[in-house]
């Protein structure tokens, strides 16, 4: 009898491997990262491109220098993939030194600090964004204009839709109708402040899930209960009050949520390893990101959702797993 080899995930069977999964999330990416340079030219470039390289040569150093681990894993194409997701969830006219921190954060902290991929408890691109975010507000939430960048730093900025639902919620009711439709989010075609580098454009997102359940790389369970759990609560919420809350359509496709939920969220070593777990974990998702647009202090909840129940998927793991064959009830 062979052995039987107990390892972290993320878990590949068959002909899977970590650097092909890892590597087909980033082609899935390819159509929003072209409609971000389409959008803002330059300046997306110079951010993904820094954060990626950051990300990257992060990992290689801590782990040669400070862990001095022998097998080497920045080929693998995980540091690269946070490095690519950590910038498409940053404006396109972030400092180059403020993302050299970030990407610090999002390798050294939410992920080298556990002992490498498998261990993380947290999406380390996810860590790197909440940092920034907490850490410089003012630079991460100026949002330049679609078409409007003369030049990397010069930028003209404007309100994100969210911004404008918050400010709907808050008593200016004016400012729903300053939203752009929800067919101009779904393509990209927004006129107010576009928001971060990959939120730009809903359809390109969503031809990257097309791709991810093509290829199996991810299941259907937490992407669609994470949106059809935003789109009923935010339904019912306009249903109550359509001149203080947005229809269900333009939250669907403003912010990142379509980001979050097709490339944050299913993150293989945070995420529940069940189908049943999946839905939970992406019903509370949706869930915590509603309460968080419409009451927390920020216009966006999605990457604060994801990070909370990130540290719950242990305790959903649990609940959820299968029984063991054979396997007797302890009260027998």
């Amino acid at each position: 009898m062979g052995n039987l080899i107990v390892s972290f995930s993320p878990h590949a069977h068959g002909t899977d491997s970590v650097s092909k999964n890892m590597y087909g999330v980033i082609i899935a990416l390819v159509p929003a990262l072209l409609v971000s340079f389409y959008y803002f030219g330059l300046g997306s470039a110079i951010v993904c491109a820094t954060s990626v390289i950051a990300c990257v040569f992060f990992e290689w150093a801590i782990s040669k220098f400070i862990l001095k681990q022998e097998r080497m894993t920045v080929c693998d194409g995980s540091a690269a993939l946070t490095g690519l997701l950590l910038g498409m969830n940053l404006p396109s006219n972030l400092p180059i030194w403020m993302i050299v921190v970030g990407a610090l954060i999002a390798i050294g902290v939410g992920k080298m600090t556990f002992g490498g991929l498998g261990q993380n408890p947290f999406n380390p691109a996810l860590v790197g964004r909440c940092f920034l975010l907490v850490s410089f507000p003012t630079a991460m939430t100026s949002w330049p204009l679609q078409g409007q960048m003369t030049s990397y730093l010069d930028a003209e900025t404007g309100a994100t839709p969210l911004a404008l639902m918050k400010q709907a919620i808050k008593g200016d009711t004016s400012a729903l109708e300053q939203l752009p439709s929800a067919t101009d989010m779904f393509l990209g075609n927004a006129t107010a402040g576009a928001g971060t580098i990959g939120e730009i454009c809903a359809l390109a997102l969503l031809l990257g899930l097309v791709y991810l359940l093509w290829k199996k790389i991810i299941t259907w369970h937490i992407p669609v209960s994470i949106i059809g759990t935003v789109f009923v609560l935010a339904g019912l919420l306009w249903l109550c009050d359509c001149n203080t809350y947005a229809n269900p359509f333009q939250v669907l496709f403003a912010g990142g949520l379509m980001l979050g939920a097709i490339f944050m969220a299913t993150d293989y070593v945070t995420s529940p390893m069940c189908a049943k777990g999946q839905i939970i974990y992406g019903v509370s998702i949706g869930a915590l990101t509603v309460i968080i647009r419409n009451w927390g202090a920020y216009p966006e909840g999605m990457s604060f959702a994801i990070l909370i129940m990130n540290a719950f998927t242990p305790l959903i793991n649990m609940y959820t797993k299968p029984k063991r064959f054979g396997e007797v009830p302890a009260n027998k």
